[in-house]
């Protein structure tokens, strides 16, 4: 096979590779961060930016970094990183810090970091591993603020926490919030692998609609 250019390592996270619907990394903050669009936004950037400067230090460490304690050291690095945007958020974007609360934190533990360390910056070049992160961190972000603008619109009439339809609009806040994120989540997965090959409608998205 090939070796991938740069700009196709990192056009594949925008699409061919998006982590929470093609390689199904980073669920829970997809579950929990995509209340509203700033949520969404917010938490996509911030794993941008762990995710590019993670893997741009991992991989010029990769030849340094013992085979045995890799998982130990990419721990640290992303933890690091995690440190940096958690005190800038709570110095320069307070209310937002609130918001998402633990979930900053718990970044350090997010699939997709500790997943790209490990499957691709421990093995390739800086530029290449530079161009993974930035297009896996902004197809998380995308995916994650289409997904939030979603619920936020049915659930609070509201985008980016401004109104978008009239009073007559009853939005759906009434409903549980988690079967339908499941939902929505499942049904773009499926539209994102129905695209290379054909598969059923997702059971839990059936499910989930039905408990909604």
């Amino acid at each position: 096979m090939a070796k991938k250019t740069v700009f196709q390592e990192f056009k594949k996270g925008l699409w061919s590779e998006v982590p929470p619907y093609r390689l199904v990394l980073g669920l829970c903050p997809t579950l929990a961060m995509t209340k509203g669009v700033d949520n969404g936004f917010g938490m996509g950037l911030a794993v941008t930016f762990v995710l590019v400067c993670s893997n741009v230090l991992i991989s010029a460490l990769r030849k340094v970094i013992p085979k045995d304690v890799r998982i130990a050291c990419f721990i640290v690095v992303v933890a690091t990183f995690v440190i940096i945007v958690e005190l800038t958020m709570q110095a320069f974007t307070y209310p937002l810090f609130l918001q998402m609360g633990i979930f900053i934190p718990l970044i350090v533990v997010n699939c997709i970091p500790l997943g790209r360390a490990e499957a691709f910056a421990y093995k390739n070049g800086i530029a290449a591993s530079f161009a993974d992160g930035l297009g896996m961190g902004l197809g998380y972000t995308i995916s994650l603020t289409i997904l939030a603008a979603i619920r936020e619109v049915l659930g609070n009439n509201t985008f980016w926490n401004h109104p978008v339809f009239s009073s007559a609009f009853q939005p759906f806040s009434n409903r549980p919030a988690t079967p339908r994120q499941a939902s929505l989540t499942a049904v773009h997965r499926w539209r994102r692998s129905s695209s290379t090959r054909p598969r059923p409608a997702p059971l839990c998205a059936l499910v989930s609609c039905s408990v909604s």
